[in-house]
């Protein structure tokens, strides 16, 4: 676990749980599987940890102050950290910019973009710079 640890995110000790927690599905199931699989696999496996998390958190989607639509994450861990999984043989920048979506409209620093359906485990971490600038500014 320490290796997954690097101060230079947000939320390090926390990403590199979750992180884990997706490696012991990893590595019972490999790829192959449906998304929901590991979507149900990785909430138990947090659960096991004692990470508190929602699971298809249906969030609103605002356009100037008026509510144009919902999207529902994946996982929404300890009120700070947004789990995007995928189950696809590779990653593109359209997941990344999803991931990165959900931090922005939301008002959350950090995610997670986790992949089950590559050859071995894949994960980005993500930060929202322009909540950071924000809250840089402020100080």
């Amino acid at each position: 676990m320490k290796g997954l640890i690097n101060k230079n995110y947000k939320h390090s000790d926390l990403t590199a749980k979750i992180i884990g927690c997706a490696m012991k599905v990893n590595s019972t199931f490999g790829n192959g599987f449906p998304e929901v699989i590991y979507q149900k696999s990785l909430a138990i496996e947090m659960a096991k940890q004692g990470l508190s998390f929602s699971k298809e958190l249906e969030m609103p989607v605002y356009y100037d102050s008026i509510k144009v639509g919902s999207r529902r994450l994946d996982f929404l861990v300890a009120d700070k950290i947004v789990g995007e999984l995928k189950a696809i043989t590779k990653l593109d920048d359209i997941h990344l910019s999803q991931a990165l979506n959900y931090l922005e409209a939301y008002s959350l620093e950090t995610g997670l973009l986790i992949n089950f359906g590559a050859k071995s485990l894949e994960f980005k971490r993500v930060s929202n710079e322009h909540k950071l600038k924000r809250q840089q500014s402020a100080s």
